[in-house]
């Protein structure tokens, strides 16, 4: 994969100076939300699997971590922004992940699920494939890098959810190579990264969001949040795509991607929430508010892109 297209004057010069061998701090206000954006997401792809015209040692230049830091903490304050504190104190595991649970439930926003079960056509699908590509071609990567960082109990049920995930130790049934496939079988490009040109602002966050939360060891309660609400939102809207693309006569291939999520997400979530999340509060109370931090951003950013989606859809109806 390349460096992406520029969008605007910071993405063009830090990509510049990424691909140079001499990378100097990039001074330059960003354009716009979608440029702040695709810079910080190619910085963030700095610690994935990089770019085939930036040499590696870039990952660690102090140049490019002084953009990077100073993107990231402007990401972080406007998802804050957009949150109302919860406290989280003197709860067992148990008590906090049945309030996570109920915090998740009680969300109720825009379903691309149920447009695409429902109304969607062929087109519109492929092209909301192409934008959901950035992320399910990384799928549980962002959450692996909270491994390291948490205790026992939480790790080893973390390691749990993320081995199935991974496949179960079967480099076929890697969720991301379940999506490549189903790309491939409806004639989409699977290559990392193909299609993070088209990729609309609300996607871009929505990735840059997973892997602020993932990189940070300070966000670990974001990151293990995020999780829990994905998971906990993942199982019905699963099953409503893979109507959808029987619906509109897509390949099994594709299909059985979503279909794998369906059962897959309903024992994730409980893992997510209470074996991992509730566990983490309760031995280190001082993380409690990120983890539902965590799990609105997750929600919200989904609201996002969704709202836009549909605006699209509709616009063209």
């Amino acid at each position: 994969m390349l460096t992406p297209k520029a969008r605007g004057a910071l993405s063009a010069a830090l990509f510049e100076t990424m691909r140079s061998s001499d990378p100097r701090v990039v001074d330059v206000e960003p354009e716009s939300a979608d440029d702040a954006a695709i810079a910080l997401w190619a910085l963030f792809e700095l610690h994935y699997r990089g770019f085939d015209d930036v040499e590696d040692g870039m990952e660690w230049h102090p140049a490019l971590l002084t953009v990077r830091h100073r993107l990231a903490g402007d990401l972080e304050r406007r998802l804050r922004e957009r949150w109302a504190p919860y406290a989280v104190e003197g709860r067992t595991a148990a008590e906090i992940g049945s309030e996570l649970f109920a915090y998740i439930e009680g969300h109720d926003g825009p379903s691309l699920a149920r447009a695409v079960q429902s109304s969607a056509d062929a087109d519109q699908v492929l092209d909301l494939l192409r934008w959901r590509s950035v992320y399910h071609l990384k799928e549980a990567d962002p959450t692996a890098w909270v491994v390291p960082r948490l205790g026992a109990r939480a790790k080893a049920a973390l390691m749990e959810l993320q081995f199935d995930e991974y496949g179960n130790g079967d480099p076929e049934r890697l969720h991301h190579r379940l999506w490549e496939r189903g790309m491939e079988a409806v004639g989409l490009r699977a290559d990392y990264g193909a299609y993070v040109d088209e990729a609309p602002l609300e996607a871009l966050e929505q990735n840059n969001a997973m892997s602020l939360f993932g990189l940070s060891r300070a966000l670990r309660g974001a990151a293990l949040g995020h999780l829990a609400a994905f998971e906990a939102t993942s199982s019905l809207p699963s099953r409503r795509m893979a109507q959808g693309l029987e619906r509109l006569g897509m390949a099994p291939e594709l299909v059985a991607y979503y279909t794998e999520h369906v059962e897959a997400d309903a024992v994730h979530e409980q893992l997510a929430a209470r074996d991992i999340c509730g566990v983490l509060a309760q031995e280190e109370p001082a993380l409690g508010p990120d983890v539902f931090f965590g799990a609105f951003t997750c929600l919200d950013l989904e609201d996002r892109f969704a709202t836009h989606v549909l605006g699209l859809w509709e616009a063209a109806a």
